[in-house]
């Protein structure tokens, strides 16, 4: 996979391409990432690529034609182009997903008080990370672009992104790890009996326990067996008495 940012700010990616997950994803050769400044293709002498909003109003907009050319420039027919923006469906794990499937991300890092409108033509989708704003999309690319290369074959181990939060809508399942006990707080003893049958059990029904705690909205999607929707109800009772 490759992926381009487009923004303004590019040295702010040189850092979180070259750490954790990311720098292991490249050096492995399984993503190819590129930060491309918007500024160059700007036509105006002063490299000016913003200016202020017809109708008025406060603030600044980003114009178009540095962004389309941008586009015009690096843009192939395996191309999938998205527009960070507040505007947006929010994301989720089930884009991710569907995004690592394709061969070449472009990501456009909106700023000031948004794009030109016109831009809308030129991309593919539009995307945001939650219900707040940001001063620039720069933040939104790097969540979006950790979510999805996690997910790419051979970056992590296939069991890993398997069981995760949102995978079917619900949130995962408390993890523990060693000391066994840490001041009197002890690990599930389901979790030390080496009954895998006993111990997926127990981790559906907190996986269920802490959605329900959490996000019930989830529920709302989630496609439950006769198995969880029996641990769901139980719940359900466990919190009426």
């Amino acid at each position: 996979m490759k992926i381009s940012i487009a923004t303004l700010f590019d040295a702010m990616f040189e850092p979180f391409f070259m750490t954790s997950i990311m720098k292991k994803a490249n050096l492995k050769n399984l993503v190819q990432f590129e930060t491309i400044n918007i500024r160059d293709y700007t036509k105006d002498k002063h490299t000016r690529v913003d200016d202020y909003p017809y109708g008025g109003g406060a603030g600044l907009v980003m114009q178009v034609q540095p962004i389309v050319d941008m586009l015009k420039a690096i843009k192939t027919k395996d191309s999938h182009v998205i527009l960070l923006t507040p505007a947006a469906p929010v994301f989720n794990q089930a884009r991710a997903r569907a995004l690592s499937k394709k061969s070449h991300l472009i990501l456009i890092c909106g700023h000031y008080e948004g794009v030109d409108e016109r831009v809308m033509a030129y991309v593919d989708e539009v995307l945001s990370i939650g219900d707040y704003v940001l001063t620039g999309g720069e933040l939104a690319a790097m969540i979006v672009v950790d979510s999805v290369v996690r997910l790419l074959d051979g970056v992590l181990a296939a069991d890993s992104t398997k069981e995760e939060s949102f995978e079917n809508h619900l949130l995962e399942y408390p993890q523990y790890t060693r000391p066994e006990t840490f001041e009197g707080d002890q690990v599930p003893g389901v979790l030390l009996s080496g009954h895998h049958q006993q111990i997926r059990s127990w981790r559906l029904k907190e996986s269920l326990r802490k959605t329900l705690k959490y996000r019930p909205d989830l529920l709302e999607k989630a496609d439950l067996d006769q198995e969880a929707q029996a641990l769901l109800n139980a719940l359900l009772k466990e919190s009426e008495d």
